[in-house]
């Protein structure tokens, strides 16, 4: 099965608390902040997992039970859990931010921001039943504290879409996107990251419903935005090149595929090096591609080598 990317920096929303007044000195937990988050994007999980780690023992040390740093750490070490599909691990410590937001801010940015990690949580384990209440309470959180067409109203809305998307219900998660992408054109613009990303999700709508012809147009808009704002060897140029790909690959168009893979896999291990995790989504895809033309023979190599990086994040 090819692997579709969602264009999103990351499986759940981080959450920092702005500083009050002028001047904010650095501490150490800043520090540690910046480190895991350089040591994500480098795809180097397990390092990033112990600092971020420190990070919130740093914050209980140094902060009240109750404050909202503590918080802002437990879903950065959750996301890292996250990603490394340890949702035993992420669970307990975003029911706790969760906790520590309600009773410090109250119903606003932050706490919706908590609902939907832990609702994408149970949304990536398909308990979907506990996913919905807590996406649908994000949103109405989102549209009361912010007003119904900030930006993250829309990604509530592509949020609480994925979840029906991944559920089949197109029907219901199709007016969703298009909202989503409405409010995002009008607030940052047609050219933001943040269109892409709705754009993207909204053309694998359309690819799971077999509507091809609605999605390419728009998996090629993400890609010519992505390359104009980013440069041809930008990560997102990898994502938005194997999305295009993987839309020929599933029409059986395999000449149109496999060029835009290949590309997708040259220009991840330049900008993120050869063992990150992108490198083996594209190992995977292009080593898929290859079976179903029949070259078992060149599929084995990248399987395998797709295999002990997956091992090594894990």
């Amino acid at each position: 099965m090819i692997t579709f990317a969602k264009l999103t920096r990351q499986c759940l929303i981080l959450v920092f608390m702005a500083s009050s007044g002028l001047a904010h000195a650095i501490t150490d937990w800043d520090t540690l902040n910046q480190e895991w988050e350089l040591l994500y994007e480098q795809g180097d999980y397990n390092r990033a997992t112990v600092v971020a780690a420190k990070a919130l023992q740093i914050a209980e040390q140094t902060r009240e039970p109750d404050h909202s740093d503590i918080a802002s750490s437990l879903n950065s070490l959750a996301f890292l859990y996250s990603v490394r599909d340890q949702y035993k691990q992420a669970e307990p410590l975003l029911i706790r931010a969760l906790a520590i937001f309600e009773k410090s801010v109250g119903e606003g940015p932050e706490m919706a921001a908590t609902l939907n990690n832990l609702a994408m949580l149970y949304r990536k384990q398909e308990q979907y039943a506990q996913a919905e209440p807590l996406y649908k309470r994000a949103l109405a959180i989102d549209e009361k504290a912010l007003g119904p067409d900030h930006p993250n109203v829309a990604m509530s809305l592509n949020n609480l879409a994925q979840l029906y998307q991944a559920q089949e219900q197109y029907a219901q998660a199709e007016p969703l996107l298009k909202r989503a992408l409405q409010i995002l054109e009008k607030t940052l613009g047609p050219n933001h990251a943040n269109v892409a990303m709705s754009l993207n999700n909204l053309a694998l709508l359309y690819t799971a419903e077999q509507q091809y012809a609605q999605a390419e147009p728009l998996f090629k808009r993400v890609l010519a935005m992505s390359q104009k704002a980013l440069g041809p060897d930008h990560p997102n140029v990898a994502l938005s090149l194997n999305n295009l790909a993987g839309l020929y690959n599933e029409q059986g168009k395999y000449p149109y595929a496999e060029p835009l893979f290949r590309r997708a896999l040259a220009i991840s291990e330049k900008s993120l090096g050869r063992n990150h995790p992108n490198v083996a989504t594209s190992l995977e895809n292009l080593a898929q591609l290859y079976r179903e033309i029949g070259h078992a023979d060149k599929a084995k190599p990248l399987a395998t080598r797709a295999a002990a990086i997956r091992a090594a994040q894990r």
